[in-house]
């Protein structure tokens, strides 16, 4: 262990949510090491104001998976705390290799030389999904539990990143969804998101479902994003038979495009609402989108 400058081992570092950890770890006294496939994009500013890495960074890891980041043995040696915001999200890859082999496999080296705490950043409602990437998460999340590894997981209700889309649809005239728009989502930044888990890191286990400081319907979401973008809302109430009819097309066009069509739409069906935290309004977020 480094009693002078804890170290916590960063995984999905170039990330929305990866990047903010990075940034609040240092700022809170830790030595990041973090994985990245690529220095020069870790270094660049990320998307949706995330932060660039260049100089949160202590140690760089330049590795597509765990066992090329291993490949001297030394991936774990000093770390205090693993820190995984690492899952497919847009990217062209499988849910059950990323959000469950690869942190599994990380977490089995973590375990190996005795890491004080593994803290994953999850999603709310995995146990309900039926997507692969919900299941995939959820798979993760119950491997971890059992770890000798204290297990900390962090279920964020939403991540602002994931709202410009709505924002998108505003500035064009027209934006949709299932139904009335009634289902309450509690949306979190991504700095109030690291700034939470980075709290946890000195604690033991445990299990957090957490959102933003305020709860919202997605019809109001939608109605901040025409505010921001200076238009007069026009909202498409999408029957549900409709977006059932959209993943059984999605099945068809492949694992990947079906995994992401389910998650998606399952997330609009269901309330998400964590435990509340941050400062940043989404009104504020879209307003920055604007300007």
């Amino acid at each position: 262990m480094n009693s002078l400058r804890p170290t916590v081992l960063l995984l999905g570092a170039t990330g929305y949510v990866g990047r903010h950890l990075a940034e609040r770890l240092d700022a809170e006294g830790y030595r990041v090491r973090a994985v990245v496939r690529d220095k020069a994009r870790a270094c660049a500013p990320g998307a949706w104001g995330s932060p660039s890495l260049a100089s949160h960074v202590a140690e760089w890891i330049v590795a597509r998976d765990a066992a090329e980041a291993n490949r001297d043995g030394a991936l774990m040696e000093g770390v205090d705390h693993v820190v995984s915001a690492l899952g497919v999200t847009r990217q062209k890859a499988e849910p059950w290799d990323v959000d469950f082999l690869m942190n599994l496999a990380y977490l089995e080296l973590a375990e190996k030389r005795d890491v004080a705490s593994f803290l994953y950043v999850g999603v709310m409602h995995a146990d309900a999904g039926t997507s692969m990437l919900s299941r995939s998460k959820l798979a993760f999340m119950e491997a971890l539990r059992r770890s000798s590894v204290a297990p900390q997981i962090v279920n964020p209700s939403g991540y602002f990143s994931d709202l410009t889309e709505i924002y998108d649809l505003a500035r064009r005239g027209l934006a949709a969804g299932l139904g009335d728009g009634s289902v309450r989502l509690s949306p979190i930044h991504g700095a109030d998101l690291a700034e939470f888990c980075v709290a946890k890191l000195p604690g033991g286990a445990g299990t957090w479902d957490v959102g933003g400081p305020e709860v919202l319907t997605y019809r109001e979401i939608v109605d901040l994003a025409f505010e921001a973008a200076g238009r007069t809302p026009r909202y498409l109430a999408v029957p549900g038979g409709v977006g059932s009819a959209a993943i059984w097309f999605a099945d068809r066009l492949g694992p990947r495009r079906a995994s992401l069509t389910r998650f998606f739409l399952e997330g609009m069906r269901t309330d998400s609402v964590g435990q509340p935290t941050g400062t940043r309004t989404l009104r504020d977020y879209y307003a920055s989108l604007r300007d």
